[in-house]
């Protein structure tokens, strides 16, 4: 039997964390010899899997066939798309062009949502208006983590149902956001992929402080334009904090080198430890952290780490953004607990006076933080169980039986 082909796109580190996951379990599903214990489910052996497409260091590691390394299209806000509105669409063109010659039985777009709804709607529209002209292909195209529809623009849902033969979300209130507003879009909760990411990392933990004085976590976020964008804010904020508390230790995680390169010409403090990864081990050690609103605020809740949250933007992004969003908070946490577990601080009042406030009232009141602690673990219990990455594996190897 010839391998079945699945192609891949993700435009985001916690995209390509996702998709590496996601490939990672459909390998394992598919191997005779599998006897992996977080793998809840029955391997379907003797199924050649063959995957190539678009993302960055972490699918490829994967074997996933990296056509298109999507690492420099990370960009923030909606300006900052429409200023590379060009190499975007020729980008759309390079991976519509490569699903057309490489003909994969799946396609599976992982987050980045705009752009791969986009793409799938290309694809779809093409074999609509082409009948008998593609061979007889008629891939299935799978979004694998719900676009934020339910926190702006929710009528982009009406547009999902022609693009996708199945929606993978991550929360459990999407799915009964979806049926009732387009039931007839096939959506399946699978549950959240943090939960078996943290769980296979726990025997390589280690929660042992490097020093008596409180850790503080820089997590600016996984993006050049949120680097530029929060550093500004945040390194002021740590010289405030300090100056209070010079007892903190600080330490900034970043996900991959490039990043690193960016920070050369930020001029960071010499005794602000930097560090590639591994952001499991920080927050096990973590006293407080000052993160982005993005998908790091479930880690960081995961851990049960007291955060400050916060976001910048450009001026035009946030003037747009602050029309259309319809959710009372940014942070993940917050929104599933329905309150402000983790202060939050978006543009104009995201300064350093203001989250170093915040920052110094969880490191100095013990009985909040443990109240914290406790919020966020229910946050966690909501998410269900391990096997996110098996279960969406699950529901993709049907579309190949």
């Amino acid at each position: 039997m010839s391998p079945r082909r699945i192609m891949v796109i993700a435009g985001e580190t916690s995209g390509d964390m996702l998709a590496a996951d996601l490939v990672t379990a459909l390998r394992t599903q598919t191997t005779a010899e599998s006897n992996d214990s977080a793998n809840p489910l029955k391997p379907r052996a003797g199924l050649a899997l063959e995957f190539f497409g678009a993302g960055g260091s972490r699918m490829a590691a994967a074997g996933v066939e990296i056509a298109v390394d999507m690492s420099p299209h990370a960009v923030t806000g909606l300006w900052e798309v429409l200023k590379r509105y060009g190499k975007f669409k020729q980008l759309l063109n390079t991976l519509f062009q490569l699903a057309l010659d490489r003909k994969p039985d799946l396609i599976i777009c992982v987050d980045y949502s705009g752009f791969n709804r986009r793409l799938a709607a290309k694809i779809k529209n093409y074999l609509r208006s082409s009948p008998g002209t593609s061979s007889n292909w008629n891939p299935k195209i799978i979004q694998y983590v719900s676009p934020q529809v339910w926190a702006s623009r929710p009528g982009r849902a009406n547009e999902m149902p022609s693009a996708y033969d199945l929606l993978l979300t991550i929360f459990p209130f999407e799915k009964d956001w979806y049926t009732a507003r387009v039931p007839q879009l096939k959506v399946e909760f699978v549950g959240n992929p943090i939960l078996d990411r943290f769980k296979a990392a726990a025997g390589t933990i280690n929660p042992n402080k490097p020093s008596a004085g409180p850790l503080l976590l820089l997590l600016p976020g996984s993006r050049l334009g949120e680097l530029k964008q929060h550093l500004p804010v945040l390194l002021p904020a740590l010289e405030l904090i300090r100056s209070k508390r010079p007892d903190v230790q600080a330490r900034m995680i970043l996900p991959d080198e490039s990043l690193l390169n960016q920070t050369h010409s930020m001029e960071l403090p010499a005794d602000l430890e930097v560090q590639i990864g591994n952001l499991a081990d920080s927050l096990a050690q973590a006293d407080v952290a000052l993160a982005s609103t993005g998908t790091v605020t479930m880690e960081c809740a995961y851990f049960g780490v007291p955060t400050v949250a916060m976001y910048k933007t450009s001026w035009l992004t946030y003037q747009i953004g602050r029309r259309l969003i319809t959710v009372d908070y940014m942070a993940m946490p917050n929104i599933l607990a329905n309150e402000p577990v983790f202060p939050e601080f978006l543009q104009y009042e995201a300064t350093p006076e203001n989250i170093s406030r915040a920052a110094l009232e969880l490191l100095e009141d013990k009985s909040r933080q443990l109240e914290i602690k406790g919020k966020l673990r229910k946050v966690i219990a909501s998410l269900g169980e391990t096997g996110a990455s098996f279960r969406a594996a699950e529901a993709l190897l049907k579309f190949l039986a």
